[in-house]
């Protein structure tokens, strides 16, 4: 084969795999919107495929059946979150503000992204038995809890936060907060009364998150 044919394969190949992955993309975030709005079990591929603009064959093809492509769609949330936080990168060496600015993010990540609270509540309909299967699912939360076991053993080391908490029940306790507020504001408004999604109530419950888990961690 001459150069300028094998310069043309090379090409060639190059732009099969961008439109084989552009396919692929495409079936995930359509498979994402699908199953937040309809769950696991209403989520069909024909839904999923026509909402794509494509095949059912081709999500047969790419992720094996509808099981395999609901674990992509959850791998996917995760990997988005585990990288937006990434890139706020508290300094662990003022450990006082690192650790608000972790609460704040995953306060206003579950906030901003209901899609992924709707996500997390359908796989625990299902006893979380899709995610297990996922070869990736001890990496989902590692990044998070070595960021607050950093920001501990800072504190710690500068006599402000206690000594003997673990990281991962600490990481729990923001999740939980940031979780329960969003999946349940709308039942929790209609019983209390109030609305949480107001700004006020959003920066309140903040505030009092924060101040509850300095509470918790202060020497």
């Amino acid at each position: 084969m001459t150069q300028t044919k094998q310069i043309r394969a090379v090409r060639g190949t190059g732009v099969r795999e961008a439109a084989a992955q552009s396919t692929r993309d495409g079936i995930l975030r359509a498979a994402t919107k699908v199953f937040a709005r309809y769950g696991y079990d209403g989520g069909s591929v024909e839904k999923i495929s026509r909402l794509a603009k494509s095949y059912d064959r081709m999500i047969y093809y790419y992720f094996g059946n509808k099981e395999g492509l609901f674990i992509a769609v959850l791998e996917g949330i995760y990997q988005r979150m585990d990288e937006a936080e990434a890139r706020f990168a508290p300094d662990a060496s003022d450990p006082v503000e690192a650790l608000k600015t972790a609460i704040r993010f995953r306060l206003d990540y579950y906030r901003r992204h209901p899609d992924f609270v709707t996500l997390l509540n359908t796989e625990n309909l299902h006893k979380g038995k899709h995610v297990s299967k996922s070869p990736r699912a001890p990496e989902f939360s590692s990044h998070a809890v070595n960021l607050i076991a950093r920001i501990l053993a800072s504190g710690a080391s500068q006599g402000l936060f206690r000594s003997d908490l673990r990281p991962r029940d600490l990481y729990l306790l923001i999740v939980s907060t940031a979780y329960f507020h969003t999946s349940n504001r709308y039942t929790m408004s209609a019983f209390l009364g109030e609305s949480l999604d107001s700004p006020e109530a959003v920066a309140q419950w903040e505030a009092f998150v924060i101040d509850s888990v300095l509470r918790v961690v202060k020497a």
